[in-house]
């Protein structure tokens, strides 16, 4: 494994690639072999010269404390982060593998030096915390305090913090890259071809019935036959969950990730609500209209998302995708285009899907000191181009927030999908304005409304099919065909009587990655879609100033909560009406395809 042949990945149908060597040169670089080094030696002193004395540290020596604490964590997350973009390049590659879990057990090792740091900022008390946070060293990191000390009442001992922190990379991890390397090891026989999982789910969207029930059935075959290992997966992670959540006191499995989250349980318990009440009036009315179009009484559950009668399947070039994107974003701001525009005039992003590469698409932060990287499996459909405005919207996001450093710039998940899903928005309203023909209109519009659809409900479902897992989890191990039982019975609720499903959908919640990697992080999708329809909504209603309060919220990164953030466009999350107006937007574009069919 050479340096220059991995820290690059090879170029497919000429479309761009990353270049990771804005981050190392490669995995034998002395330059990332002297940042671990260096970072180990920092950290190690870090332990012998701050342990057991934070205490005692008055304002400015806290402040500098908490900057070298900083530093050392960026170096240390630079490294993950190539690391992590390197095996998402080539899951398959034995070596890249290797080297990926040895970073792993190395920052582990290394960061084990800092956990006593958090731990002891949560040991003081109020008083002595604010007369610290009075000096302008470090008043600066008071937000990310704030953030640490929220988890405060679930904090276990010293000595039992460490060790699952050393644990981890033998436990959870090495479950989540056991399911990360399988999947992208699965092949799908459809038709003659071999198929990976990004290939086979594409072809689900094909113009032709037959390719599309083809690699339905391909896919629920072969999930089926590996079942037994993804269930393994599912049911070692969600009892480690369970055993995590129990010592550290949270009241339920999806607790931590609404601290982490910083959004209360009863204002998730309300987004689900109002989604769950709101399946009849959305996707069951929607799916219900696409099986007349499609002249059938119901729906196989593999023309979920195919293509309309009147759909002319148009491809975009990687060009035309660019433009398209670009030229929405810079309608609504240049400066925001202007972010953008570096991914393209830089090798920031991998476009092309191949053999080995992780499925799906992700905007990755790295740090503050280098840049962001997209991931796509660019197919040139239309929903390949929204996938580039939501990941670019991510990448724009991370630059901004970037200027609030390492610890201040990370954005809670149920704000993290602000910037993506407003940049959908806006490809989308652009790409629907430049459109002359009224078929071509509709199709787009019920395009816009599948995806919303799968932003929203399908979201929820998935939460209440993890909810559900969990939740059984908790008195005894899960067998696949309970697995299947839960996921098809959260997949008939929220997409109602309009669908057919054959027996080996039941196998499906098996290819579902973010069940794997976090665990409740699919509900900040519906979070994410209802608050920038209700953003998008106050910038329709001609918001003075909206531009610029919205590149504020975007950089403000972590600094600030959901109430503090929205409190500028006169919006709140905790309201029962916020949700309502966030989904009358998708009512209202199902009530538009209505009259016009």
């Amino acid at each position: 494994m050479t340096d220059a042949a991995t820290a690059t990945a090879a170029p497919a149908q000429d479309l761009p690639v990353w270049d990771l060597t804005d981050l190392y040169p490669g995995p034998q670089s002395p330059e990332l072999e002297a940042d671990l080094a260096r970072v180990g030696t920092e950290a190690r002193a870090f332990e012998e010269r701050f342990a057991g004395r934070v205490a005692a540290l008055d304002g400015a020596a806290f402040g500098a404390a908490v900057a070298e604490y900083e530093r050392i964590t960026e170096t240390l997350h630079k490294v993950y982060s190539f690391a992590q973009l390197l095996h998402a390049s080539d899951v398959a590659n034995p070596e890249i593998g290797r080297f990926y879990q040895d970073i792993q057990e190395r920052g582990t090792d290394i960061s084990s030096h800092l956990i006593f740091f958090t731990l002891e900022i949560n040991r003081l008390d109020d008083a002595d915390l604010s007369a610290k946070l009075a000096d302008p060293a470090a008043a600066r990191y008071a937000p990310w305090v704030r953030d640490v000390r929220a988890f405060r009442d679930h904090q276990l001992s010293d000595d039992l913090e460490k060790i699952l922190h050393d644990k981890d990379v033998a436990g959870r991890s090495a479950f989540v890259r056991l399911f990360d390397e399988t999947m992208a090891s699965l092949r799908f026989q459809v038709d003659g071809e071999e198929l990976t999982i990004t290939q086979v789910t594409d072809r689900l969207s094909n113009r032709d019935p037959a390719k599309r029930k083809a690699a339905a059935k391909a896919m629920g075959k072969v999930l089926g036959d590996n079942s037994r290992l993804f269930g393994l997966v599912t049911n070692t992670l969600a009892k480690d969950k369970e055993i995590d959540d129990r010592w550290r006191k949270y009241a339920r499995p999806v607790s931590a990730r609404n601290l982490a989250n910083q959004v209360e349980d009863e204002v998730v318990d309300a987004l689900v609500t109002a989604v769950k009440d709101s399946y009849g009036s959305l996707s069951h009315r929607y799916y219900a209209m696409k099986a007349k179009w499609m002249g059938q009484e119901k729906l196989d559950y593999w023309d979920r998302n195919a293509p309309l009668p009147d759909d002319t399947d148009r491809e975009y070039s990687w060009d035309e995708a660019k433009d398209i994107v670009l030229g929405a974003y810079g309608r609504f701001s240049p400066e925001l285009a202007g972010i953008g525009k570096r991914f393209f005039d830089n090798a920031w992003i991998d476009v092309p899907a191949r053999a080995g590469k992780a499925s799906g698409a992700f905007a990755h932060p790295t740090v503050p000191s280098a840049h962001p990287y997209l991931l796509l499996n660019y197919l040139g459909r239309g929903r390949d181009v929204m996938t580039l405005a939501h990941e670019l919207g991510h990448g724009c996001h991370q630059i901004l927030a970037g200027e609030q450093g390492p610890l201040l710039s990370a954005t809670p998940l149920t704000l993290a999908e602000t910037a993506s899903v407003f940049g959908e928005m806006m490809t989308f309203r652009a790409m629907v304005d430049a459109e002359a023909d009224p078929k071509r209109r509709r199709v787009m519009l019920a395009s816009k409304v599948e995806d919303m659809l799968n932003t929203v409900v399908r979201q929820i479902a998935f939460h209440e099919f993890e909810r559900q897992v969990h939740d059984e989890r908790r008195k005894g191990e899960l067998s696949t065909e309970r697995l299947g039982e839960i996921w098809m019975q959260a997949q008939t609720d929220s997409l109602g009587p309009a669908f057919r499903f054959d027996p080996e959908y039941a196998n499906y919640w098996a290819y579902i990655p973010h069940f794997v990697h976090s665990p409740f992080y699919v509900y900040a999708y519906a979070f994410g879609d209802c608050l920038v329809n209700a953003l998008y909504a106050v910038y329709l209603d001609g918001f003075e100033g909206f531009q610029a309060k919205y590149l504020e919220l975007l950089r403000a990164g972590g600094t600030k909560t959901h109430r503090e953030l929205l409190a500028p466009f006169g919006l709140d999350a905790s309201d029962p009406e916020f949700w309502k107006r966030g989904l009358s937007v998708v009512s209202g574009f199902i009530d538009e395809l209505e009259e016009v069919s």
